[in-house]
């Protein structure tokens, strides 16, 4: 897991630096699971449509959504949940993880 918050930028969170945005990650991204505003799922999008290579998908959670960001996500490649809970769907859908 890597943190992207630009209000936390340059601080430490659980013993790994804050990121102030998805371009400083400096390697591929498999998930961007945002924990933002249905109005803010546009610009996160922009970010991860820039990153090369693409992640894999991006994940908004329980309540949030924006299907205009969606669908250029889609169109992209870039596979995209919208208003789901990883924490609950993950597990639910039996699927292993690290």
């Amino acid at each position: 897991m890597i943190l992207v918050n630009p209000g936390l930028a340059g601080q430490t969170f659980l013993g790994e630096k804050v990121r102030a945005s998805l371009a400083e990650i400096g390697e591929p991204v498999d998930m961007v699971d945002v924990f933002r505003r249905s109005e803010e799922v546009a610009g996160v999008t922009e970010q991860a449509l820039a990153l090369d290579p693409l992640p894999f998908a991006i994940w908004t959670q329980l309540g949030v959504q924006d299907d205009a960001a969606a669908e250029q996500a889609r169109a992209r490649g870039v596979k995209v949940v919208q208003n789901r809970c990883p924490a609950i769907e993950i597990p639910r859908l039996g699927i292993a993880t690290p």
